[in-house]
């Protein structure tokens, strides 16, 4: 009486599907509302411009901006445009 139990469905294929993300609390400049891996205004409207010269910039309050969009906000303020904290760089770059 060892009879194994009829199987309902057999799996024949698996795909798998991930999603990633920047561990950055946002993903648009909060400067220029462009998405912070694209060209800034600035860039775009330089046609010299290359995508590399756009780099990232994240401050000590782990907010990101585009590094052309946060130094023309920090020559009229010295605060992240977000939270209001004093401006400190943390990183540059991608």
């Amino acid at each position: 009486m060892d009879t194994k139990p009829e199987r309902i469905f057999e799996i024949k294929k698996w795909n798998a599907v991930a999603l990633w993300s920047w561990d950055i609390k946002i993903d648009n400049c909060a400067i220029c509302k462009n998405h912070i891996m694209e060209k800034c205004i600035q860039c775009e409207t330089n046609e010299n411009s290359d995508a590399k010269e756009c780099i990232v910039a994240w401050g000590s309050c782990n907010h990101a901006y585009h590094y052309h969009c946060i130094e023309r906000w920090l020559k009229t303020k010295v605060s992240c445009p977000l939270d209001n904290k004093p401006w400190d760089y943390l990183k540059m770059g991608c």
